[in-house]
């Protein structure tokens, strides 16, 4: 499936300000299952754009500088991404959660994508005692690892309120854990929580989902903006699957990978610095499309 994707984020502010800096995480990453066929990024009223190195996350960085003073700003990627990727099957021979544990403190890979660097705890996820115990009952140390990810994950979609009034960005596990509510980056970050804390490694994806789904499937949760979910690493031989607890679901062929860190402050799509004195406020849309549903609206033949 081709998607074509347009994320738009527009800044206000109360007064104008008089220089910018922002870090931009808006372009995807080459991960299993998808490959970037195009991507632009355009700023109005403009700025400079130069490339930044990713430090411990898997992300294509640009960093933004507005060097002189400016009352709105607006910042629009758009990409092409092909995506194949199925819903996994869970296989008899899946190692246990014991095993992948033991497998995770064993493995000698310390590249961005090795286990090791999503075992502990990080900026914004604490090892809560609550939430160890509350994963417990999923994370049985002989349940095959796979069986256990999707159980947890559908647990936290079945409990938990979806509420984007209830938490902001800065929001901890532990907060959201304890009211039962927030949004996908609240309840992805609970399940990492969990899931280290049994010794399994888990990372944090920031991406997209697919806007409208296919005839007779109902939309998925999320869809609007940007999305997080949870990538849980199954032991050396499957390596990492993903996993989205706002849904229920796998990561599959609707969902689409911008970036991997170890949470949210790693790999948010836009951070950084402002002088000024005034209130800034922030508005973000989101359209993921696939390319055929555009082709058939524009009634182009094919």
């Amino acid at each position: 499936m081709r998607y074509h994707i347009r994320h738009e984020t527009r800044f206000t502010y109360g007064t104008p300000v008089r220089f910018a800096r922002c870090n931009l995480r808006l372009k995807p990453i080459l991960w299993s299952g998808q490959v970037l066929v195009d991507h632009d990024l355009s700023v109005e009223p403009g700025g400079e754009l130069t490339l930044a190195r990713a430090d411990a996350s898997l992300a294509n960085v640009t960093r933004l500088t507005i060097p002189s003073a400016v009352s709105r700003l607006t910042i629009v990627s758009t990409a092409i991404v092909d995506v194949d990727r199925q819903v996994p099957i869970m296989l008899p021979g899946d190692p246990t959660v014991a095993a992948v544990a033991a497998a995770a403190r064993e493995s000698r890979d310390v590249s961005a994508s090795g286990p090791a660097n999503y075992l502990f705890a990080s900026p914004m996820v604490e090892l809560s005692p609550e939430i160890a115990d509350w994963c417990a009952q999923d994370l049985w140390p002989d349940r095959s690892v796979t069986e256990a990810a999707l159980a947890l994950a559908q647990r936290i979609q079945r409990e938990f309120a979806y509420d984007p009034d209830a938490t902001h960005t800065a929001t901890r596990p532990a907060e959201a854990f304890a009211h039962r509510h927030g949004v996908c980056q609240d309840f992805a970050q609970v399940m990492i929580a969990g899931m280290r804390a049994h010794g399994i490694p888990a990372a944090y994806a920031s991406g997209y989902l697919r806007t409208l789904p296919p005839p007779g499937q109902p939309r998925l949760v999320g869809a609007d903006a940007t999305h997080a979910w949870v990538l849980v690493w199954c032991g050396p031989k499957r390596g990492w699957e993903g996993v989205d607890p706002t849904n229920g679901i796998w990561m599959a062929g609707d969902h689409i990978v911008i970036a991997i860190g170890r949470d949210y402050s790693e790999i948010a799509p836009i951070d950084g610095v402002f002088l000024g004195s005034g209130v800034q406020t922030m508005a973000v849309s989101v359209d993921v499309a696939p390319e055929d549903e555009l082709m058939a609206a524009a009634d182009i033949p094919r």
